[in-house]
């Protein structure tokens, strides 16, 4: 261990001198095996790793993350796959253990903003997870462990350049943490609050069923708002996040992005996307890109210019507006949690279009009425939390 880091520079090239340390003068928790993590990189593994770490603790399962500037591009745990959850996460032609499925989850829900992704693990980096990760396009990654053969595949990565971070999973951080913005240190304690199904007591609408796999997606869906930028939302089904709206002043759209992505998601397993006929030399990022043009408007300007040859063996029928709405409509059992409260019924209404049949969040608006009132329109149950999950 060493007790500080130099690093090449801090967010930008212009940014020097930069390095990390603990302010207490302790060794630092974290050992580079490989490459050398930059600013940006340090600062996602950590928030990464705070997640999985808890998810973990919270459930009982591993669990992994796919974070970007500071949030999460995914998140979830070790559940089993079916088929198509493997094809659409391009993962159906590889074994998969434990790990390595919570992290093919985490990086599929959202493979475009997952592109050049850091990854986080909460348990030890195994041969599969390497596997995986060798052929993404990714920065680096964080694990407590690595066995040998995944860290000499993951060396081979990136031309020998791959980040490969260890840390110590018994490191306790200070409970006071600083932070310095324009020469002026702010000083606060960590939030340190735990999040499980204790806070899911006060059901404030008339339907008061929140079974117990909900409950479970319940906590995914918090611990991810508590690393995620705020304002932020966050869309769960199956032990995964399923679409993320990070960052926004407003909080409907915060949750008309994530609701957007969680579309997006359940979209990509319509029989006409999973039977794309893509070229054979067509990379899995590129792929990727044309599956969310294709799902898009801007398909139709595809097809009038007749771009669409350098993709598909043949011209694919157009996946239209109706049969998308249609398919839609079958996305259920969807949870959503929000790191404030919602102040308006809007929010509700757009997160009920993508499936939300359950609802988290703290309450205290002014219009908590309209928010139950409406919840109570489309058989919602909803629970308030009492607390907030503010990221900055």
């Amino acid at each position: 261990m060493e007790k500080e880091l130099l690093l090449k520079y801090g967010c930008n090239p212009n940014q020097k001198p930069s390095k990390i340390f603990v302010n207490n003068g302790a060794d630092l928790p974290i050992k580079v095996l490989n490459g050398k993590p930059g600013y940006i990189n340090f600062m996602d593994a950590f928030n990464s790793w705070q997640l999985v770490r808890e998810l973990k603790i919270a459930t009982g399962l591993p669990a992994a993350a796919s974070f970007k500037h500071v949030s999460p591009a995914g998140a979830a745990l070790a559940i089993p796959m079916d088929e198509t959850m493997k094809k659409i996460y391009f993962v159906d032609d590889l074994e998969l253990s434990p790990i390595a499925t919570a992290y093919a989850r985490a990086r599929g829900a959202d493979r475009m903003s997952s592109y050049g992704d850091w990854a986080a693990l909460s348990d030890v980096c195994d041969k599969e997870t390497a596997t995986l990760l060798a052929r993404e396009v990714s920065d680096g990654i964080i694990a407590p462990g690595y066995t040998d053969e995944a860290l000499e595949i993951l060396k081979t990565k990136k031309k020998g350049n791959y980040n490969v971070v260890e840390i110590d999973p018994n490191y306790i951080p200070e409970p006071i943490e600083h932070k310095d913005v324009f020469g002026i240190t702010f000083e606060q304690g960590r939030n340190e609050l735990k999040i499980d199904e204790e806070l899911f007591k006060n059901v404030v609408t008339e339907n008061k069923e929140i079974p117990e796999n909900i409950k479970r997606d319940m906590i995914v869906s918090l611990i991810t708002l508590k690393y995620t930028q705020s304002n932020s939302v966050c869309y769960v089904k199956d032990g995964q996040a399923i679409g993320i709206g990070a960052g926004q002043q407003s909080r409907i759209h915060c949750t008309r992005l994530a609701g957007n992505k969680a579309d997006i998601w359940f979209l990509r397993q319509h029989e006409k996307v999973l039977n794309l006929p893509f070229k054979k030399d067509i990379r899995r990022p590129d792929r990727d890109n044309t599956i969310d043009v294709y799902i898009s408007d801007e398909y139709m300007d595809v097809v009038a210019d007749g771009n669409w040859e350098q993709f598909f063996t043949e011209k694919p029928e157009i996946f239209t507006r109706e049969e998308q709405k249609a398919w839609l409509k079958e996305l259920k059992g969807v949870t959503v949690g929000s790191d404030a409260f919602f102040p308006f019924g809007d929010n509700v209404e757009r997160a009920r279009k993508s499936g939300v049949e359950y609802i988290v969040q703290p309450g205290g608006s002014i219009r908590d009425d309209h928010v139950i009132d409406t919840c109570n329109k489309y058989g919602i149950a909803m629970a308030f939390t009492g607390i907030r999950l503010f990221h900055h």
